[in-house]
């Protein structure tokens, strides 16, 4: 017989099409989820993946039952959250996603706050980029997410939880002298290092520096911030650094931490959720706790 806990994985290894990164999706080990997909194939009689090296691909048959599959999970989750109106607030289970760029630093302080307060939430954690954030809310794997605004999906509310300032980050032996505070124009592109295709924040720093896609650049795409201001700390470059990284990364890597002159570059962070959830109180409760928490962090 069929179970949730089957349809949730298969709906994860359909998504991402690699029993690994399936496994983390669900927060269980790859056997345990390779043997729940071959006994749900097993009570259907079907092959619904097809096994390679590279990972998996849906059969026919998957292909065919992949949106009833995700319907039904539609309909168990907002079963849960009908339930959870009657309870409390902030109460069971709730999966969040958060941005590369923000979940380092946030989380720590984030999840201490919110046992404190809501000690009978069971939260879940996933990170991921901005489009693999929007595009899990829209689908439903996802109750919320803390990402870059704007954004402009018409099925999705959002929030705005805090503002993050851009600051330029170099090596504390840096010999280029650089203005502080400087200006946007003042930026040596050519010496700038960015995170890697399909992050928010290399869009926002291209932006923000004045530097188009097509102009070049370092010629290294890191991915992650840590990396990113290790290489910067080594002299390899420079980098832009949202404030909410400054406290965690200065007490990590030598670096000099130069401020823009006013009005200084900034990103929106905020929290977005399908608009048509029961559990708004709930996501704007979350929202709370998350502007305190970073509040510490920006202070």
């Amino acid at each position: 017989m069929l179970t949730v806990r089957q349809m949730r994985y298969f709906d994860a290894l359909a998504t991402t099409r690699h029993f690994g990164r399936a496994a983390e999706m669900v927060n269980v080990s790859q056997p345990a989820l390779s043997a729940q997909i071959a006994e749900m194939e097993k009570d259907l009689g079907v092959a619904l993946f097809e096994r390679n090296r590279a990972g998996a691909l849906l059969t026919r048959q998957g292909e065919a039952l992949l949106p009833e599959v995700q319907a039904i999970l539609r309909a168990v989750d907002a079963l849960y959250d009908r339930a959870r109106q009657v309870t409390g607030i902030l109460e069971g289970r709730l999966r969040l996603g958060i941005i590369p760029t923000v979940a380092p630093y946030l989380v720590p302080v984030l999840i201490p706050m919110l046992r404190e307060r809501f000690p009978k939430l069971e939260i879940e954690l996933r990170e991921l980029l901005t489009s693999g954030c929007v595009d899990d809310v829209k689908a439903g794997r996802l109750d919320c997410a803390i990402v870059a605004l704007p954004q402009n999906e018409e099925t999705l509310e959002t929030l705005l939880l805090f503002q993050d300032r851009f600051l330029i980050a170099t090596a504390d032996d840096e010999s280029t002298v650089l203005m502080s505070p400087m200006t946007e124009a003042q930026v040596d592109v050519d010496r700038l290092l960015l995170l890697e295709e399909g992050h928010c924040l290399r869009d926002q720093a291209l932006a923000v520096c004045g530097a188009s896609a097509g102009r070049r650049v370092a010629n290294y795409g890191a991915t992650s911030m840590a990396t990113l201001l290790q290489m910067v700390s080594h002299g390899m470059g420079i980098t832009l650094i949202p404030e909410i990284a400054v406290k965690e990364e200065r007490g990590r890597s030598r670096m000099r931490i130069v401020p823009f002159a006013e009005p200084q570059p900034s990103r929106q962070i905020g929290l977005v959720w399908r608009g048509r959830s029961r559990r708004t109180a709930d996501h704007r409760a979350l929202a709370e706790v998350v502007i305190d928490a970073s509040a510490k962090l920006l202070e």
